[in-house]
């Protein structure tokens, strides 16, 4: 089989494309620059559709993932890559099997539960471009007969954005976070890249039905505890202290300190657990944990 992966520089597309190849499959990769493995076919988002030629089955990985605030000037690039980009890859891919990696930053956070669901709302209340970038481009994906898979907060080795900049907020033996200690869901960069692989029938489980999936880890977090273990594999001896929240969701608005955004205190301070029903009837376990977490 023959698979194509945009994005395979990336952190979830590189983890797609090793474990891919790894399993025999012949992968391309579609990207400015050469992926990890297997060919290269240029292609910049922005501005072509990419060659498919050859392909039997598509994994479109590629996004723009910057926390950009209002306004700001990148946020076209961001929908020109997130959206025109993800239009260019559904009529690029002509009819063949196409997973559309999704973020759960499209569900709206003015909508409360306990427990997320694929049917929660996602066509409002977007706290950056991104969400509302990933939301509209989902929307092309689905009605275009895609699978849709929606994680949340992927880490794992080489992960550039979500682990590191928590880490790097570390100061004299202190980790301060906003609010209460929180249960939420978490997704492996592994577990991501075998629910790309299952949803195609790759891994001896027939193909998911067109449709969006949420995608995490087996268990939700206790964020303090899963922040506690990840201060000790990276050795950094830190103590967790509690900022009050509406002082964090303040300062986000009012401040220009690096790293703090509106989306960044939403992500620390509202619980988010996302429901695994839907991919659990495919046949999809989630095998992998923080427990095995490597930098």
């Amino acid at each position: 089989m023959r698979i194509a992966v945009t994005g395979a520089t990336g952190f979830c597309g590189a983890h797609l494309a090793r474990t891919a190849a790894a399993l025999g499959l012949d992968v391309t990769c579609h990207g400015r620059r050469p992926g990890p493995v297997g060919h290269h076919r240029p292609w910049d988002a922005t501005t072509t559709d990419p060659d498919f030629t050859g392909t039997d089955l598509v994994v479109h990985c590629a996004a723009a993932v910057a926390d950009l605030p209002p306004g700001h000037p990148a946020e076209a690039h961001q929908h020109a890559v997130n959206v025109t980009g993800t239009e260019r890859v559904l009529r690029a891919a002509a009819g063949r099997p196409v997973v559309h990696v999704s973020s759960a930053s499209v569900y709206d956070p003015r909508a409360t539960a306990p427990v997320l669901t694929e049917d929660h709302p996602t066509a409002t209340g977007h706290l950056n471009a991104y969400g509302r970038t990933k939301a509209a481009a989902e929307r092309l994906a689905l009605a275009a007969g895609a699978v849709v898979l929606r994680p949340r907060a992927v880490y794992g080795p080489g992960d550039p954005h979500l682990l590191p900049q928590l880490l790097a907020r570390v100061r004299h033996g202190l980790l301060a976070l906003p609010g209460r200690d929180i249960p939420l869901s978490l997704t492996a960069v592994a577990n991501l890249t075998d629910a790309c692989l299952a949803a195609l029938g790759l891994t001896g489980t027939p193909p998911w039905p067109p449709g969006a999936y949420n995608i995490a880890d087996a268990t939700p977090y206790r964020r303090d505890d899963a922040l506690r273990h990840v201060l000790t594999v990276h050795r950094l001896p830190a103590r967790i202290a509690h900022l009050p929240a509406p002082l964090a969701r303040l300062a986000a608005r009012t401040t220009r300190i690096p790293g703090l955004t509106p989306y960044t205190v939403d992500l620390l301070t509202r619980s988010v657990v996302l429901d695994l029903t839907r991919a659990h009837t495919q046949g999809w376990q989630p095998a992998h944990g923080l427990a095995g977490y490597r930098p």
